[in-house]
């Protein structure tokens, strides 16, 4: 039981969120999608983070009082973009609840810290906008005030904070048109989860990783393990960019004269000449962050208060034709997509050089339209799409009329191993033609079967079905049945070998254990001698086995 925190843990929770956020920055910066990310999200975070860290490394100090002034100062002195200033008032607003706390802090306190937090970032933000990093911890810190009564214990309560900032991340793309058409959560919200997951690693003694996926990722449809990608910025017109410069400062040093009112003037002067303004601080330290086509007269606008301090302008219309032609040189001529289920199989197609891989099978088909929003995202001319299932090829030829810059080839495989075939037989160095001719030509072959089990009874292909039969079918009828997965494997594979055959592959399925599938190889391999018997673990559902024959 964990009802409460120290200090300690605190110091603990800071360093380990810290270290959790740098190891997945990658991932958090691959998910901005506006025309120029603003410095990145993740890589802003994480600095504004480690700038903390470095503070609280220099003090050995476990008061509340004295670590909360140090993580919030060096949070703020280390700010980097949009993203790192509100992840600095967020720290910010929760420090200021700590800092007044006893030697333990209750889950009651740390709800009204994050309260705090939320409330300091709004404001730190000229105007909020939904759909962001705010949104994710304002509705983390209203289920934890609402909640803290019902969750006495730490290791109940982070869990269930977590839970409910996953749900608000996955409400993000509804509320920001841009994420939605990029088909992705917002990325300062996926790192401020990172940064929770830490938390939690650090209270429960857990291990850091460095491939946090949250919830929100997992069911997002466009997004893949590493979050997805910001690809779709390509096809924002500079225009978009209404202000040009990104401009960041801090003043320091300010004059005698100087009141917080000129702070708020300041604020305002910023917001009548740009936007994205962030202008927070006190008599001691101001931190600047405006987009605008004037940069000299904000600067002209902070000198009135005090001195400048690391000032830093950034052109981000260069930036985005920076990163336009850093992507038009990367472009290629032919690419490849798959369908497929399980984890194994997409892996193996990774392996095989194909270039991005969607979900999708005999129970879950993907629409005409997430295959089309797929091929959007690789970079390539001509993007070969492996259905491996004959529902889904009709859905991939409607995706032809649905892309841009794109053209789509559809191989027509009917399965998995028609899909490995065609994927071997592409040449980067052969013309798209070549390419299409022998993806072809190499579904000829392979045969493939799968091994399932009947839902209901009944009478088809000549076999009396009785529900919960293992049964073993081609790509258009049953071929074989039986009460054992087993005989039904070896039925199956006499049913479709022929004597050209010299390969047969299992693939087994999320609810076969390796130990079986290597049995079951062994009992393959001495019924066809003349074959080299292999197994993967395809990871795939419904079917227990795959079967390639080759």
């Amino acid at each position: 039981m964990q009802k409460t925190i120290n200090c300690a843990m605190f110091r603990k929770m800071v360093l380990v969120s810290a270290k959790m956020l740098e190891n997945n920055r990658a991932k958090v910066d691959a998910l901005n999608v506006f025309p120029v990310p603003d410095g990145d999200t993740g890589t802003n975070m994480s600095l504004t983070l480690q700038s903390a860290v470095k503070e609280l490394k220099g003090t050995s100090s476990n008061n509340f009082m004295e670590v909360c002034d140090v993580v919030s100062k060096g949070a703020l002195r280390g700010a980097r973009g949009n993203s790192g200033v509100i992840l600095s008032q967020i720290f910010r607003g929760i420090c200021l609840i700590l800092r007044q706390s006893k030697p333990e802090v209750d889950t009651r306190t740390f709800a009204k810290a994050m309260e705090s937090g939320t409330k300091v970032a709004y404001n730190a933000v000229a105007i909020p906008k939904e759909g962001t990093i705010l949104t994710v911890v304002r509705m983390m810190s209203e289920f934890a005030m609402k909640n803290a009564g019902k969750y006495r214990d730490f290791e109940e309560f982070l869990p269930a904070i977590i839970e409910e900032g996953d749900r608000a991340l996955a409400k993000t793309p509804e509320l920001l048109p841009v994420l939605k058409k990029a088909g992705v959560v917002d990325s300062g919200g996926v790192g401020l989860m990172t940064i929770m997951r830490g938390f939690q690693a650090a209270l429960m003694g857990e291990e850091i990783v460095s491939e946090v996926q949250t919830e929100a990722a997992k069911s997002h449809a466009s997004l893949d393990a590493d979050f997805g990608d910001n690809s779709d910025i390509i096809n924002m017109d500079l225009g978009e960019i209404q202000f040009a410069y990104c401009t960041e400062f801090f003043v320091i040093n300010l004059k005698k004269s100087t009141t917080l009112a000129d702070i708020d003037k300041l604020r305002e002067n910023l917001m009548s000449i740009g936007d994205s303004v962030i202008c927070i601080g006190d008599l001691e330290l101001i931190k600047v962050h405006v987009h605008t086509n004037a940069p000299g007269v904000a600067l002209t606008y902070a000198l009135a208060l005090g001195e400048l301090d690391r000032p830093k302008i950034e052109n981000m219309l260069e930036q985005n034709r920076a990163l336009k032609a850093k992507i038009a040189a990367e472009k290629k001529e032919q690419g490849m997509l798959a369908i497929c289920a399980g984890e194994g199989i997409s892996e193996i197609f990774k392996d095989l050089f194909v270039d991005r891989v969607i979900e999708g099978g005999q129970t879950m088909n993907p629409s005409a339209s997430d295959i089309a929003t797929a091929v959007q995202k690789i970079n390539a001319d001509n993007v070969f799409v492996f259905p491996n299932n004959k529902n889904i090829i009709l859905a991939a030829e409607q995706a032809k009329a649905l892309v841009e810059n794109r053209t789509i080839h559809v191989i027509p495989t009917k399965n998995v191993p028609q899909g490995f075939a065609a994927a071997l037989a592409f040449s980067p160095d052969a013309s798209l033609e070549e390419n299409k001719t022998n993806m072809i030509h190499a579904l000829d072959n392979v045969k493939a079967g799968q091994v399932t089990y009947a839902v209901r009874t009944t009478n088809v292909n000549g076999f009396n079905i009785e529900e919960g039969d293992i049964i073993g079918l081609d790509d258009k009828k049953i071929l074989a049945k039986s009460n054992n997965i087993e005989e039904t494997v070896l039925a199956l594979l006499d049913k479709l070998k022929e004597d050209s055959h010299e390969v047969i592959t299992l693939y087994y399925g999320e609810n076969v254990t390796e130990e079986d599938a290597a049995a079951l190889a062994e009992k393959v391999s001495a019924a066809f001698p003349d074959c080299d018997v292999d197994y993967h673990n395809g990871g795939q559902p419904v079917y227990y086995y795959i079967l390639s024959l080759e």
